[in-house]
């Protein structure tokens, strides 16, 4: 180590990832009461969260690079500092477009925070310190998504939406206060980047989720093809630029590994649905039912509790079934779980969605776990920090991609005739068709075999002796 670190580093490593993680979340609720003040339809207002998932997936693979560059704390305090700009631009947005720009902004700074926040941790404490600085950092990240729906729906019904965003403003300023005095410099005199390689992965990127969210708008049809297409040829330019450079961005050696090829591909397909969750389902409260944000805000918690509950039970059921059968079952009952809510009706009990959505997020809590360790299990040392980061690209290219697709479903059939008078049949629709995308990735963990991971269940048992 180069450094002692400060007491309060952890501290302020965890609010860091708390705010990065409730600005996730917070939005959700808040979606129908901000389309009233922009004058558009609630049920087109995914671009504003599809902005800031797919910023951080464009963002984070500069994340090891720039801290290298200028240093962890002037990138970790710049970051800061973007964030809370972006924050005060989303909170004076007049229009949807003004909103969409300032997220951008927010995600650019938000898309560093957590990577520069683990990288100042892996190199500022010993291994056998860093297991209970990591819990203590990463904790916030859990609590996050269960505060978010409720503070975003609580901060609409008595104050104004405004105050979503300019609630980061203190914090962040505090955090940039807090930062100048404990957070280290970190460097490294020798740092490459592939340029070329992330140019083209972050086109790619971006030309995809535009494919999908412009697919919906009238007179766009031609432009989300040439979207598509332009997206196709970026991954296919990335494909042969990485077989002829040195060091890519993410080396094609990566996808020889089996587990890591299927894990990628099944969390990017599963993921769809449980991504579009959390946008179509307030809007069905609020929208469809009538209920107020803050209530659906509470109704989205127990996917969040359940989620933090389920990870102790975890460990016994990967170890009795093996990933892949436990990741098949659990991706089939997503997927069952997520039709079901065609079911659900203004006159639903609530208490019967609340056991619906806890048992989903026990389901969630399962299949993201399972499908993180398969996914990295098999990878070389000199492998690992590439795969987990493409992994964690790939989770936010899954938010932006579920949500631009559950965002289509829901306006295509919203105004077809099946649903001109009950709007919530288009959600049902929806729900329907979520739920059936999900269950094909069970074909993708269908072809793991049943002994992939066991050298993993094999180390928790041994753990446990």
């Amino acid at each position: 180590m180069n450094q002692t670190p400060s007491r309060l580093l952890p501290l302020l490593l965890a609010i860091a990832i708390f705010m990065q993680m409730l600005d996730a979340t917070i939005l959700n609720t808040a979606l129908p009461k901000i389309a009233e003040d922009l004058h558009e339809s609630p049920l087109h207002m995914q671009s504003a969260i599809i902005a800031y998932a797919l910023t951080l997936a464009i963002m984070m693979p500069l994340s090891g690079f720039l801290s290298d560059k200028i240093g962890t704390r002037r990138l970790f305090l710049s970051s800061l500092v973007l964030f809370v700009l972006g924050s005060l631009l989303c909170a004076a947005s007049g229009s949807l477009n003004m909103l969409v720009i300032s997220r951008i902004i927010q995600g650019m700074g938000g898309a560093m925070l957590t990577p520069v926040a683990r990288l100042v941790m892996m190199r500022a404490y010993d291994k056998s310190q860093l297991f209970n600085v990591m819990n203590f950092a990463v904790m916030p990240a859990l609590i996050g998504p269960v505060l978010g729906p409720v503070v975003g729906g609580y901060l609409v019904d008595y104050a104004s939406w405004h105050w979503i965003f300019l609630l980061n403003i203190p914090i962040g300023l505090i955090g940039v206060a807090f930062a100048w005095k404990v957070m280290p410099e970190f460097k490294e005199t020798e740092s490459h980047f592939d340029g070329v390689g992330f140019f083209l992965f972050a086109a790619a990127a971006f030309c995809l989720s535009a494919a999908f969210e412009v697919m919906s708008h009238p007179n766009a049809h031609l432009f989300s093809l040439l979207m598509a297409f332009s997206g196709g040829l970026a991954l296919i330019a990335y494909w042969y630029h990485a077989k002829k450079y040195e060091s890519p961005l993410y080396g094609l050696d990566l996808f020889l590994v089996r587990t890591f090829r299927l894990g990628l591909i099944g969390n990017l397909v599963s993921r769809l649905g449980m991504s579009a969750l959390p946008f179509l389902l307030p809007l069905l409260l609020q929208v469809a039912f009538g209920y107020q944000a803050s209530t659906a805000g509470w109704l989205l918690t127990p996917l969040a509790l359940a989620s933090l509950v389920t990870k102790s039970v975890i460990k016994p059921i990967m170890s009795r079934f093996g990933y892949r059968n436990t990741l098949v079952v659990n991706t089939c009952l997503i997927g069952l779980l997520i039709m079901s809510l065609a079911l659900i009706t203004a006159q639903t009990p609530l208490w019967i969605l609340i056991i619906l959505l806890s048992l989903m997020g026990a389901a969630n809590s399962l299949q993201f776990t399972a499908m993180n360790t398969i996914t990295i299990a098999d990878l070389r040392d000199n492998q690992a920090s590439s795969g987990s980061s493409l992994m964690g690209v790939n989770q936010q290219l899954s938010i932006s991609f579920g949500i631009a697709i559950g965002a289509l479903l829901l306006q295509t059939f919203s105004t077809a005739a099946i649903a001109a008078d009950d709007i919530s049949v288009a959600f049902k629709i929806s729900f329907m068709i979520m739920g059936l995308l999900t269950m094909l990735s069970a074909w993708v963990f269908a072809r793991l075999h049943t002994h992939d991971g066991q050298n993993l269940v094999h180390k928790n048992q041994q753990k446990n002796t």
